[in-house]
This record gives C-alpha cells, structure tokens and sequence, in this order.
C-alpha cells in the first residue's frame, strides 16, 4: 500500500483515534508548547522574571490546546503535518534569533 495514500486516509469511524494520533497529539503538543514558549522567551522583554510564573501556565494551556488541535486532525497525515510544520517554523524562528 502506498505510504502516502495510508496515511492521507481519514479514519472510517470517528469514535476512534487511533494509537499513532494519540502518540503524536501528546508528544507532539508538548514538543510545540515548550518551543511556543521559548519564542516567547527569546523576545527581548524588560520583565524575563515573571517568565518563571508565566512559563508555568502557558506551557499547560498550550501543550492541552497543542494536543488537542492535533488529535482532531481528520487523517494521519494531517495530524503529522499539524505536527511538523509548527514545529519547523519554531525552530527556524530560534536558530535565526540564536545564531
């Protein structure tokens, strides 16, 4: 079977999610909430303390919203995409603001 017609397939029930949703949703909604928040981070703010409190409640609430958005993807693929083109667009963001 071709890989990209698999994974571009959405689901036949929609009471099921599916293992490889659930695994990239968690993982990867923890991966975009803590690179959401060092983006946050990197901006050149005059109140860096208060990113220790702030820090805390975001990365909660992104990484549930994060998870979220990407469990509901109606395919594979999608989810796979919600996954890595955020995650890619973060990264590039604090190579170009580090380097």
């Amino acid at each position: 079977m071709n890989l990209y017609r698999y994974l571009a397939t959405p689901e036949p029930h929609g009471r099921t999610i599916g293992l490889f949703r659930i695994l990239i949703a968690f993982f990867g909604g923890l991966v975009l909430s803590y690179l959401s928040m060092c983006v946050l981070a990197a901006f050149n703010t005059p109140l860096k303390g208060d990113f220790a409190v702030v820090g805390l409640l975001y990365n909660t609430f992104a990484w549930a919203i994060a998870a979220l958005w990407i469990a509901l993807s109606p395919s594979k693929l999608s989810a796979l995409l919600r996954f890595s083109l955020p995650t890619s667009v973060a990264t590039a963001f604090l190579g170009w603001t580090y380097v």
